[in-house]
């Protein structure tokens, strides 16, 4: 009886994960045979299959989304915002961290209420800030903006995993007359390795596929990003199909790529990161 229920749980528990991947897969199958069609093809048959691959399509989307710069672009900030991102964060949840008292409860529920405020809220405020300060259309500007965005999840990521590293490690260090700078540095630091990948694969999903600030804060064709090269072809009235799903695979490819040179790191940092 046992057996026979644990063969049902098991039939179950796999079929509902087949489930979820075909639901997760469906919208990128889509898009990859939608991405090979002509317009003719796809009003005759919407749901149809590419039976004679359109790869033109491609060979016209390239150039009309300014493919090279767009994506020169989108991995200058998204490298910048998780780098910028990982390292302020970490160095604002240290003293959070080593120094607990009245005052780092007050930082945490300010970190809190960062996470908890809607964009609409800031974005607002933060167009003003850097058309007054010079900084739109400027990497530094977007950059910044991302990683103020970013910081508030940051910290409460290295809060958790720095929670966790053994006190005896640091005051071993303080023995040896490292201060708070030197602990950080020297002995907190490079244990944050797999904490960093995990967020930052994170920040950097964030950044990537962000249609909204890009749109604000970077009007300057040549410092627009990807997202922004394939929202081109959305139309207020109608959307171009033959360019529009080319586009959006060639915008995904460079995350697709990354991710499978870097699966094993990226897999075992979300791991660990899950572990903590």
């Amino acid at each position: 009886m046992n057996r026979r229920r644990n063969r049902v749980g098991r039939v179950l528990a796999n079929g509902g994960v087949l489930v979820v991947v075909a639901i997760m897969l469906l919208p990128v199958l889509y898009m990859l045979t939608m991405s090979l069609r002509t317009p003719t093809d796809i009003a005759q048959a919407p749901l149809g299959l590419p039976l004679d691959p359109a790869w033109e399509n491609y060979a016209r989307a390239l150039p009309a989304m300014n493919y090279a710069q767009a994506i020169l672009n989108s991995v200058i900030i998204t490298v910048a915002v998780a780098a910028l991102t990982a390292l302020l964060g970490s160095m604002a949840a240290f003293p959070i961290v080593m120094r607990a008292g009245w005052w780092t409860r007050i930082m945490i529920m300010v970190v809190a209420l960062g996470m908890a405020t809607p964009n609409f809220v800031v974005i607002t405020p933060i167009y003003v800030i850097f058309r007054d300060l010079g900084l739109l259309n400027t990497y530094p500007g977007i950059i910044l903006a991302y990683a103020a965005l970013n910081l508030p999840l940051a910290i409460f990521f290295y809060i958790g995993f720095m929670s966790t590293i053994p006190r005896e490690l640091l005051e071993s260090a303080r023995l040896d007359r490292c201060n708070d700078w030197q602990v950080f540095w020297r002995i907190v630091r490079p244990l944050l390795g797999p904490a960093t990948a995990t967020l930052s694969l994170f920040v950097m999903l964030f950044v990537w596929n962000d249609l909204t600030y890009p749109l604000l804060l970077l009007t300057d064709p040549a410092k627009q990003t990807v997202t922004i090269s394939v929202y081109r072809f959305v139309g207020n009235q109608n959307v171009l199909p033959d360019q529009l799903f080319p586009a959006a695979v060639l915008g995904s490819l460079p995350l697709l790529v990354l991710f499978l040179i870097f699966q094993r790191r990226i897999v075992a940092g979300v791991t660990a990161g899950a572990g903590k």
